[in-house]
């Protein structure tokens, strides 16, 4: 007979934790949603009317014409070419080591497991500080170079644990059959353990592209031609300095950037990502919950 479960009935407190959680989750998406859409109508509004905008969640006038002079600016597109590069190179460079770390620190066979485990940690709380970095990165020869940007953050030991925990809640059992049919460990890792690792990598490699993308303190440090500039490094430029760079270059002549081109200009870099994130979306959450399961 088949065993029909009554519904729990809901207590006061219940009723009071779920209000708690859904008042919180929506005044987050409020504090999230309210300044994007903001940015949004101040790159789509003319200059004259943005000072006299206040708060609004679509433009009263709209005017591209911030977006047409981003685009016509040519550092804004040798950032793109340079950004994209970077992420690319970044993604392939912290995965392949990433997980080259995470595998075997995940068998418990391995040889000295919780030292090597303990040494990586140890570089989450501690390490050289900046002075040190730059001094290492210039004198192996890095210094206004794109792996100045990628190797010295080639390797995010919170992150590459979190793929380790991910591998330690594999079954064993598939790679114990794995080795009774002769395969080593290069391909039980290439032929199994990666295509079911899918949403912890794709989980990884998000965050990764977002890292590189958003990132600009260090290229602003290591890179000195104007030509190897990444994105967000002339976003600043555009957003801080106050100054139309059109102008700059053809005359040294300074114009305020008004706040519509340096919205528009926010914008040109966010869309990418924004463009991404929900193909990875599905991944992210799961990804992270196994990940986090075993320590």
């Amino acid at each position: 007979m088949e065993t029909v479960r009554k519904k729990r009935k809901r207590t006061v407190e219940d009723f009071i934790v779920d209000t708690i959680v859904y008042v919180t989750l929506i005044l987050l998406s409020i504090m999230t949603i309210i300044p994007f859409m903001q940015v949004v109508t101040v790159s789509m509004s003319p200059p004259h009317v943005v000072s006299s905008y206040g708060v609004h969640l679509i433009p009263l006038e709209f005017d591209f014409d911030g977006y047409r002079k981003v685009l016509a600016y040519q550092q804004i597109w040798t950032g793109y070419m340079n950004t994209i590069l970077r992420v690319i190179i970044g993604i392939v460079v912290s995965m392949t080591l990433m997980i080259l770390a995470a595998y075997p620190l995940s068998k418990k066979n391995l040889v000295h497991r919780k030292f090597w485990t303990i040494f990586m940690v140890f570089t989450m709380f501690f390490s050289g500080g900046l002075i040190p970095t730059y001094l290492i990165v210039k004198g192996i020869g890095l210094y206004n170079s794109i792996w100045a940007l990628v190797l010295p953050v080639a390797i995010n030991t919170f992150t590459m644990l979190i793929i380790r925990n991910y591998f330690m809640s594999l079954p064993e059992e598939i790679q114990e059959s794995a080795r009774i049919d002769g395969a080593n460990e290069f391909i039980i890792l290439t032929r199994i353990i990666l295509p079911i690792s899918i949403p912890i990598l794709a989980t990884v490699g998000l965050w990764t592209m977002v890292y590189h993308w958003n990132e600009w303190f260090n290229a602003m440090i290591y890179l000195k031609d104007s030509s190897k500039a990444v994105l967000q490094l002339v976003l600043r430029k555009i957003l801080f300095e106050g100054s139309e760079p059109q102008a700059v270059e053809a005359a040294n002549t300074i114009y305020a950037n008004t706040d519509t081109m340096k919205m528009a200009a926010l914008m040109v870099s966010l869309l990418p990502l924004l463009a991404v994130y929900p193909f990875l979306q599905k991944y992210f959450v799961k990804g992270v919950m196994i990940g986090s399961l075993k320590g």
